[in-house]
């Protein structure tokens, strides 16, 4: 796809969808769950859908309207031995969560995806629910998908991960359900907590005390209704492009602010940006507000540390924020960037590189001397959606033409984010 520089500000309101963590962390609780659970805002992307898919395959009635689902639950033990393999397409949060769901379990199941999810690293889980007593494989002996799991009683154990990544904390705290006595996780930094908010709404026994969370065995689940507030890592992209292009105004409606999940708001503010809370609201133990964005003359920054769990996901748009920033941005602590749905952090400086900026890359992150004229250039995706995004802002600073190659790529998290670019560009 080709894309052109602004010709005008962005003015308008927007309705964020729903956030793809939260979306699929419901329809995997209120599976588990004693009754229906129904679900609004619900992001229909090809992520969440094969969330859906899975748990369909397992005796799940599941009934979807756009964004609204519902969730006939089974209960803690409801689950069915599939008779297919389990596709989780390109999610890792279904593969990993799920990974944890099916240790537990009476019967065997196998986890693959698409070729970039049989890349990403496993072991992460494999290790802790190993400990756990766990049988689960690796069929190609590499740490990747296809991943064999043979469910079997389970143990509850005291973990220390090596990694601050909620995917890792979910998974063991999701089959320490399972388990045979209080399971326990201990993070160098924290998480998003997305999964300890929601269990406890759903009414399991679970408790988070500085680092550390533990969650008791066979808890009772209950079926509810769940409001999934607009994902900040979808809304990013709009922030970027308001506080970019001069003139810019708009407001972003009931984006989620978990402040596990608001460093790059934390990240603005520290580059000089305008972004202002209105309407603050919380449902299921999430805040929210509407997020009046304007255009802003940004500076760098230094991003490192703590900050950085709390915007893995954004710091490929955050680079992009950074090149138009006058003076220099550094990003340090990033590794988590180079085993994303692709090595996010090499394909950030080689395509910023190639549209003019000064980007040096890093062993773990990147430097970046903003404030450069930006130009059109062909960047590929690598079928990673928010490297497609990213870079379909930057190309609206950008002078000439940008090519985006599978573009399309963006279906994975947000369908309509072509359509609502437009809708903030339209005269």
């Amino acid at each position: 796809m080709k894309f052109y520089p602004a010709e005008r500000p962005l003015k308008g309101t927007l309705n964020i969808p729903g956030d793809k963590s939260i979306s699929h962390r419901a329809v995997m609780f209120g599976s588990l769950a004693e009754g229906d659970t129904l679900i609004t805002n619900f992001l229909p992307g090809a992520d969440c859908l094969s969330t859906i898919s899975c748990f369909r395959k397992m005796g799940i009635d599941i009934e979807t309207e756009g964004s609204h689902v519902r969730v006939h639950g089974k209960g803690l033990h409801g689950l069915t031995a599939p008779t297919e393999i389990l596709d989780c397409g390109n999610s890792g949060t279904t593969m990993r969560l799920l990974s944890g769901i099916l240790a537990g379990q009476d019967f065997p199941s196998t986890l693959t995806g698409d070729a970039s999810i049989q890349k990403r690293p496993m072991g992460r889980v494999i290790e802790p629910l190993t400990m756990m007593n766990a049988l689960i494989n690796s069929e190609h002996s590499n740490g990747c998908a296809p991943l064999l799991i043979i469910g079997q009683p389970l143990h509850g154990i005291r973990y220390v991960s090596p990694v601050a990544s909620a995917q890792v904390k979910s998974c063991v705290l999701l089959a320490g359900m399972y388990a045979d006595a209080e399971t326990r996780v201990t993070e160098p930094a924290q998480s998003r907590n997305h999964t300890e908010l929601m269990l406890k709404s759903f009414g399991a026994d679970i408790r988070t005390s500085g680092l550390t969370t533990s969650i008791r065995p066979d808890p009772h689940l209950t079926g509810r209704s769940i409001h999934v507030p607009g994902d900040i890592s979808s809304a990013a992209y709009f922030l970027a492009a308001a506080l970019m292009i001069p003139d810019s105004e708009i407001v972003l409606r009931h984006v989620g602010t978990n402040p596990t999940r608001d460093g790059i708001l934390r990240v603005i503010n520290a580059m000089g940006g305008s972004v202002n809370y209105r309407r603050l609201s919380i449902s299921g133990g999430e805040p929210a507000a509407d997020l009046e964005v304007r255009y802003s003359r940004l500076h760098g920054t230094v991003i490192e540390g703590d900050l950085i769990p709390t915007l893995i996901d954004e710091l490929p748009i955050i680079a992009v924020l950074a090149s138009v920033a006058e003076g220099e941005t550094i990003i340090r602590n990033a590794e988590e960037l180079k085993v994303k749905e692709s090595d996010r952090l090499s394909i950030m400086v080689d395509g910023l590189s190639r549209m003019g900026v000064d980007i040096e890359g890093t062993d773990d992150g990147m430097i970046i001397r903003g404030g450069r004229p930006l130009h059109g250039a062909i960047i590929d995706s690598h079928k990673d959606h928010r490297i497609a995004m990213a870079f379909t802002i930057a190309s609206l600073a950008a002078d000439g033409e940008t090519e985006i190659r599978d573009a399309e790529c963006v279906d994975i998290s947000y369908p309509a984010f072509y359509r609502d670019l437009a809708h903030l560009l339209r005269p």
